[in-house]
């Protein structure tokens, strides 16, 4: 199978968050640090991470794959290799990477591989894009701490790629702050039920 060529430049896309009102490529503020995670259908991922105290702003796009400056229709072909992403702004001195880290494991189900609940593709499985060695550490240690849970509720293995940060790219307009813009829209967000525990090595 061959990735789609893509294209050189950006596709467009909002320039502020339409819930947060602030710009989605920056600048931001000093001293504010970036999370990327898959956790299946981006629109209902972003509201979980906008409500946060703490997070500056959010937007959704694509990484992982081949394809520069994909489309939707690309991504969702399953051809491009990229995943269905978020990318979380944030301010570490209110909400640290460990505490991002809880939501994201809570919020989906880390153990269905390329799926999440009936979004069945490539494009919808489980990352975690690292942007530094702190951040790999905490998130596997977080997911060694998920796992002893997991296991002991009769869970499966987490699936979860956990990898360097790959090239970002933002999704097409409609689809930043989706369910703000759409109140009905759907959302395919749901995690196992199994909380994850805190304090067990999973900060950054």
């Amino acid at each position: 199978m061959t990735a789609p060529a893509g294209r050189p430049d950006a596709i467009a896309t909002d320039e502020t968050h339409f819930v947060l009102g602030h710009p989605l490529k920056g600048p931001y503020p000093a001293g504010l640090e970036s999370a990327v995670f898959g956790m299946g259908c981006f629109w209902g991922v972003e509201r979980v991470f906008w409500k946060l105290s703490g997070v500056w702003v959010t937007s959704v796009g694509y990484a992982g794959g081949q394809t520069p400056n994909p489309t939707y229709r690309e991504v969702c072909s399953g051809e491009t290799g990229h995943a269905e992403v978020v990318e979380v702004i944030f301010d570490p001195a209110v909400i640290s990477y460990g505490d991002l880290l809880k939501v994201f494991w809570e919020n989906h189900d880390p153990t269905q591989g390329n799926r999440q609940g009936n979004d069945i593709g490539t494009q919808y499985r489980s990352a975690i894009y690292y942007a530094d060695d702190a951040q790999r550490a905490a998130a596997a240690a977080s997911r060694e701490a998920y796992q002893t849970a997991l296991t002991a509720a009769g869970r499966g293995p987490i699936t979860t790629e956990i990898t360097p940060r790959p090239p970002y790219y933002f999704a097409e307009g409609y689809h930043q702050g989706y369910l703000a813009k759409n109140p009905d829209g759907y959302c395919g967000i749901g995690g196992t039920g199994v909380p994850c525990p805190a304090g067990l090595g999973v900060e950054a």
